[in-house]
């Protein structure tokens, strides 16, 4: 039979390193985001909600900063959080560490609002839960333990199943011709939220070798997966298949944490016969308690029934389940338990960027420089994960709608005008730094990838001026 110890062992730590890496990233930015002098003042937004859902706000919104929405609350949770991985990751109270953790993270993806809702944000909570799960209750710290829940493996092979396939299928349904003509890989590296300087290069393979790529993409989203299921040598092929995806696509772009947490969930697929002929570390595995079967059979049939209500959704089938199901689903969905996934489900053929600028006497205008985003056009697009600038995605977003589209847009060019220092240190440049701006617009740019023969001369981009995405902005004159 086979043996998972040291694969949990391996798991819960690697778990803990995902959430480490997440909460030291969102510590450096939540109060340029959505701290008292942020964009989105995460006080002023549940005061709203407080208004209109009066004592049902912790059911809705299960944020600790219900408690506190201050700027210390918000520098304690990351504290906190990254505090207790970071014992997760050493192996002193997995399950202490791990609850605490997820507290931390679900309190603080809520209070984001709208830059705190990635996917990877709410895959680490439906993961983190389940490693919550597997860990066991002990305080003492070990390599690792014996006896590992079996029920649980079974529910992140299921996780990992979901996730996989949802990103493939969403891609069939949505009906998008780059994705049934297999062309869309020839826009993709170009047009993604935060290219890597490799995006250019894997921008210049030729059509069909981009076309052969996206039929191989499907094949290991729509068929691999359920290799999950099968026996031990093709499981074993399928989470090499699994992984060499999430190698690359981490290789040509940044998507923060997403493809190390996909990583790690892909070693629920082996054992510890592969990890002992990779490795020569030999622990001795002891006895801990783990959560009693009466709590998590009922989770376990809980999670499956709403995992596969939720895959049915995405594909669109119009199954006729009970209604009872939709409201546990609804009644479940504030904690994140079951999730969304897909990504690109519709590629994106062009790249609108927004050039943000300021000027004191609305003559002479000078631009905002951000960190990771595409702008002057000789800059190399650079690797910043597993870093999350929360900031400069949402830009891209932005970019593809109207700025009415996205309310905290013309909330950042207020903060500009204001010259908050918690929003300009999400910055790379400011050109004000004397004295804040009287005006603000933003302007819009169509961006290429420049040419061979651009690329030698020094510039990554080429760009076209589109007009101005959002008009002249001042403050209020009292």
């Amino acid at each position: 039979m086979d043996e998972y110890a040291l694969v949990r062992a391996l798991f819960l730590r690697l778990v803990g390193l995902v959430y480490a890496v997440a909460f030291a990233s969102m510590w450096v930015q939540v109060e340029g985001l959505v701290g008292s002098g942020g964009i989105l003042p995460v006080a002023e937004f549940l005061d709203g909600i407080r208004a209109r859902a009066g004592e049902a706000v912790w059911w809705a919104l299960p944020t600790l900063c219900w408690l506190d929405a201050s700027d210390l609350m918000l520098q304690l949770l990351c504290g906190t959080g990254l505090a207790a991985a970071l014992a997760v990751v050493v192996g002193a109270a997995p399950a202490v560490g791990l609850f605490v953790a997820w507290i931390c993270y679900l309190s603080l993806t809520i209070a984001g609002q709208a830059f705190f809702s990635f996917q990877w944000d709410i895959l680490l909570l439906e993961a983190g839960f389940l490693a919550l799960l597997w860990a066991p209750l002990t305080f003492r710290p070990r390599w690792a333990w014996a006896a590992p829940p079996r029920v649980v493996l079974w529910l992140l092979r299921a996780l990992l199943l979901r996730l996989i396939f949802s990103s493939g299928l969403v891609k069939l349904v949505s009906g998008d011709a780059t994705w049934r003509e297999l062309t869309a890989l020839t826009f993709h590296y170009q047009t993604q939220p935060l290219p890597t300087w490799t995006s250019w290069y894997a921008h210049q393979l030729p059509d069909w070798l981009q076309v052969f790529s996206a039929a191989a993409m499907f094949f290991i989203e729509l068929v691999v997966p359920f290799c999950i299921f099968a026996p031990r040598r093709v499981r074993i092929g399928g989470a090499i298949g699994l992984l060499s995806l999430q190698l690359l696509i981490g290789l040509t772009g940044n998507y923060g944490f997403f493809n190390l947490l996909s990583a790690v969930l892909c070693l629920s697929l082996l054992d510890d016969q592969v990890l002992r002929r990779f490795s020569r570390i030999r622990p001795v595995l002891v006895e801990a308690r783990h959560w009693p079967r009466g709590v998590l059979w009922p989770v376990a049939v809980l999670l499956v029934v709403l995992g596969t209500f939720q895959l049915s959704r995405t594909a669109r089938l119009d199954w006729p389940w009970p209604k009872v199901v939709g409201e546990v689903y609804s009644w479940c969905r504030p904690f994140y338990l079951v999730n969304f996934y897909g990504l690109f489900a519709v590629m994106t053929t062009e790249r609108p960027e927004i050039e943000i600028e300021g000027s004191v006497d609305g003559e002479t205008w000078r631009t905002y420089g951000f960190n990771w985003k595409p702008g002057a056009v000789d800059v190399a697009p650079a690797f910043v994960q597993p870093h999350m600038p929360r900031l400069d995605w949402q830009m891209w977003f932005a970019a593809l709608r109207t700025f009415r589209d996205y309310p905290w847009f013309l909330r950042l060019m207020g903060a500009l005008l204001e010259g908050k220092p918690a929003v300009l240190g999400l910055l790379a440049e400011n050109p004000f730094a004397d004295a804040p701006p009287r005006y603000v617009r933003a302007r819009l740019y169509d961006y290429r990838f420049a040419d061979g023969e651009e690329k030698r001369a020094g510039r990554w981009w080429q760009r076209r001026e589109k007009g101005l995405y959002c008009p002249v902005v001042s403050l209020k004159v009292q």
